[in-house]
């Protein structure tokens, strides 16, 4: 009975000890698996990654923002050609200086006459179109002297052409002003011809009256004072324009010339 018992403690011993021995290993192997988790848990991406054998995304280069371009400056605009030609408008005024005198005592309907342009006659920005110096033709529409110093004559002229760096322009102008004076003649062979019947006329009438010489002599010579006087009264005076005296275009129609190279 004795011995039973010690057998019986002694197996509860060993089993107890098998127990013991069996909770050491389920707590050992509770904390590895725990360790292995937390290890697991804590490994970097690289492991992780590794581990699944899922390939490593190839790290991309920062995108760099694109460098805005200042654009590039715009050429200057072209400079408009220069215009070849010129242009005075109508309306213009053209000054002319004569260049010789004309007289309505020598000059008839018809003849030629020049003058010069006196000063640069200019487009509305102001470029020159006629230059100062410009030969100008023209022609004597109308030479009428005045019948008597209380009458006025008549001297009308036309323009043609004018003469601009060597190229010649019709003109349509009309003849504004020009300083023209008058000039008498003085005692002609008409008038001696008034003097002369002037003192037949008062002979016959002193013969008549004084029935003698001395009365034709004095009829005579009253008759000649007459005519004298008569003739003065009616002499021509002529219209004259002086050499260089002012004339004055107004232009009825725009004249164009060649710009100058």
């Amino acid at each position: 009975m004795i011995t039973l018992q010690r057998q019986s403690s002694h197996l509860i011993a060993v089993l107890t000890a098998v127990a013991l021995a069996a909770c050491v290993k389920s707590d050992q192997a509770n904390q590895s698996a725990d360790s292995t988790a937390r290890n697991l848990t804590l490994a970097p991406t690289e492991s992780t990654a590794a581990i699944k054998d899922v390939p490593v995304p190839a790290t991309q280069p920062a995108k760099v923002a694109p460098e805005k371009k200042t654009p590039a400056p715009k050429p200057p605009a072209p400079k408009p050609a220069a215009p070849t030609t010129l242009t005075a408008a109508a309306g213009t005024r053209v000054p002319l200086a004569a260049s010789e005198s004309i007289s309505t005592r020598q000059a008839k309907a018809g003849d030629a006459f020049t003058a010069t342009v006196a000063q640069d006659v200019k487009d509305v920005v102001g470029h020159v179109v006629i230059p100062a110096g410009s030969a100008v033709q023209g022609t004597i529409v109308a030479a009428e002297p005045a019948p008597n110093p209380n009458a006025s004559g008549r001297l009308e002229l036309a323009v043609q052409t004018v003469s601009v760096r060597g190229s010649s322009y019709a003109v349509d102008a009309t003849v504004e002003s020009k300083d023209t004076v008058m000039q008498g003649r003085g005692v002609t062979k008409g008038d001696a011809a008034k003097v002369g019947g002037g003192a037949i006329a008062g002979a016959l009438v002193g013969k008549l009256l004084g029935k003698n010489t001395k009365g034709a002599l004095i009829g005579g010579a009253v008759g000649a004072a007459a005519g004298a006087a008569a003739a003065r009264a009616s002499r021509d005076i002529d219209v004259v324009l002086p050499k260089g005296a002012a004339i004055t275009l107004k232009l009825n129609k725009p004249l164009t010339v060649k710009r100058a190279a």
